[in-house]
């Protein structure tokens, strides 16, 4: 595990002392504990054989037939203790790999075909063998991968047509088991002594490798874009000091560079241009010029530039029409931001407290979803249940949500069904994570935005929402008393992130409850660097020329494209769906779940809240 997911703490060996019930005393830069929490000391039941480091978190038995040693991390992962969020997601994945196939062991019979096909790519039998490469047992035309994790345990299958001709043959080239957990091609034939890992696109490229003799080299699972094994190979990569990324050379560029630099904070040096002599990929240089070839090519990969400098004369101009952007769902503001908002920046949500901002920005959350745009949020004032309730309104919209009386107040009242919830769980997995706030008050947690950057690294994150800015800074170690240099650190901090990962950062912030001012962006409550560094500025308020039920959404900053609308748009709200919408959006919009079921519809009031509950 890298430093930037744990940084050992003294008080973490008190802690963990306290953990397991021991009796302990510090010795110097130790602590002693009168039993080993592995062998308890024996049968002779020895004492003072276990100690843990307090300046690096090591600890070991002295007892040889125990011997114990390792870090915190280790004693984290065998006793259950919890040394802080990021540990506790990396050792356990809940139901997030749950979801996955499992597959019984087996014996893997390598057959003849895929052999012989091996042996047309030069690559040899014995290479063929050792990776277990096979024909599936019904189709003889089709090769099958198997993708092993470290401790040798099948994880994925992956199938390639050897039939396939492109323009002529129907279906796909290659696909993949389904449900299978996404992981590297190779990891079980490692060598971690050796402290460099070579990634290349396919399969057939890494098994090039291999027979070149080039150790730990590995294959990405789906391709230059399919990133989603990064989350179950965060620990398998970060045992590596240095990968060399051996992708295809398409267009004078090779792929996979950008995305594993953006993912893992590891060295990275690329294959050069001039090494791949005129070939596409590993496989092709291997047989038309051999595996020294390959060997050479590895051997002469440069690391990647020093980082925060780069030559102007290399730099791209940015056509800002065209920038990725993240449609909001409301149509009047997509429109006037060219699509949406843009990646890359702060968005500011602005507004007086009570009146809906944490709404707008929950809907735009939902609305990123929808476009397979994974989401991270902090929710300083609600729990994560209530989070998640209000949302699931936005998700369903007015015609599955049941609606019913009631029982005392006879007020009208809104639920969604078990089958709807389970609906939308499966569309949520994987896509949305939150800041856990169920920890007790006065817990000891790591910074908020070291939270965020790590779970952009492992989850892919392209939409960041924190609501709101004065609860957050609770959860961020900024070295000062002033409350607007702790603003204006934070924003900083974000707007950094958003540069760097080209994410959008939705940040709810509020508004002064009683200003002079005419600017609406003079009038965000704290720092003025908060509306400085943002890239767009979004105001949802009251207006008391309209409705009590309606806001008025503004644009009153707008970097990119300079285009304002201060005097705003009116936007109506759905109760029974929390859903805001304005005069060219329909409230009654449905998500495509991407499956075949659809949520139940709900027309009627119902007198209880169960009548309609299925079982």
């Amino acid at each position: 595990m890298k430093n930037n997911i744990y940084e050992f703490q003294s008080d973490d060996a008190f802690r963990f002392a306290q953990f397991v019930g021991a009796q302990y005393l510090p010795k110097g830069n130790e602590l002693q504990f009168k039993l080993c929490p592995y062998c308890r000391g024996g049968k002779n039941r020895d004492k003072n054989t276990f100690s843990i480091n307090l300046k690096t978190g090591q600890y070991t038995c002295q007892r040889s037939s125990c011997g114990a040693k390792g870090n915190m991390l280790i004693l984290a992962r065998d006793f259950d203790f919890e040394l802080s969020d990021a540990v506790t997601r990396y050792y356990d994945w809940n139901d997030f790999n749950s979801k996955f196939k499992q597959f019984k062991e087996a014996h893997i019979e390598v057959k003849d075909r895929a052999v012989e096909f091996l042996k047309s790519r030069a690559i040899s039998e014995d290479v063929c063998r050792k990776y277990e490469i096979t024909i599936h047992k019904e189709r003889e035309s089709t090769l099958v991968f198997p993708f092993k994790d470290a401790t040798g345990e099948l994880k994925m299958i992956k199938y390639r047509n050897l039939d396939y001709v492109k323009g002529e043959t129907k279906g796909s080239k290659e696909w993949c088991e389904s449900n299978c957990m996404p992981i590297l091609f190779g990891m079980n034939h490692c060598n971690f002594e050796n402290k460099t890992l070579v990634i290349t696109e396919g399969q057939i490229d890494s098994l090039s490798l291999a027979d070149a003799g080039i150790e730990n080299a590995v294959s990405v699972p789906t391709g230059a874009k399919g990133f989603t094994w990064v989350p179950h190979c965060w620990d398998f990569v970060n045992q590596f000091e240095k990968v060399v990324v051996f992708g295809d050379l398409e267009k004078g560029k090779v792929t996979l560079v950008d995305d594993i630099v953006a993912r893992f904070k590891i060295r990275v040096a690329v294959v050069r241009e001039v090494d791949y002599k005129g070939c596409k990929d590993a496989n092709e240089i291997l047989q038309k010029y051999g595996r020294q070839a390959l060997v050479d090519a590895v051997n002469n990969a440069r690391d990647l530039p020093v980082s925060n400098i780069i030559d102007l004369a290399d730099v791209e101009p940015i056509d800002v029409f065209k920038i990725e952007k993240l449609k909001t769902g409301i149509s009047d503001l997509d429109g006037l931001l060219y699509g949406g908002i843009p990646f890359g920046g702060v968005t500011l949500i602005a507004g007086k407290p009570g009146q809906g901002k944490s709404t707008l920005a929950s809907q735009i959350l939902v609305s990123a979803i929808e476009q397979d745009k994974t989401c991270f949020v902090y929710s300083g004032e609600l729990t994560n249940g209530n989070f998640k309730a209000w949302m699931n309104f936005q998700v369903a919209g007015p015609n599955h949500v049941i609606e019913y009386q009631d029982d005392f107040f006879k007020d009208t009242r809104y639920r969604i069904s078990k089958t709807n919830q389970k609906i939308m769980n499966e569309w949520y997995r994987g896509k949305c994570f939150l800041y856990d706030n169920s920890c007790i008050e006065g817990d000891e947690k790591e910074d908020l935005l070291v939270t965020v950057e790590n779970a952009i690294l492992q989850y892919g994150i392209k939409v960041v929402l924190i609501d709101n800015l004065m609860t957050a800074l609770d959860l961020e170690k900024i070295n000062s008393f002033d409350k607007y240099d702790k603003q204006s650190a934070f924003v900083k901090k974000l707007a950094r992130l958003a540069i760097k990962h080209n994410i959008i950062v939705l940040l709810v912030a509020h508004k002064r409850k009683n200003n002079f001012s005419t600017n609406e962006n003079d009038e965000i409550s704290g720092s003025g660097d908060i509306a400085n560094l943002a890239t767009i500025t979004l105001v949802y308020e009251k207006d008391s020329k309209i409705d009590e039920s309606q806001r008025v959404l503004k644009i009153s900053k707008n970097r990119l494209f300079g285009r304002l609308n201060v005097s705003g748009w009116i936007m109506d709200y759905d109760e029974k769906s929390k859903r805001i919408f304005g005069a060219k959006d329909d409230v009654a919009r449905e998500i495509d779940f991407g499956n075949k079921e659809k949520l139940e519809e709900f027309t009627e009031v119902t007198n209880s809240p169960f009548k309609r509950e299925e079982t």
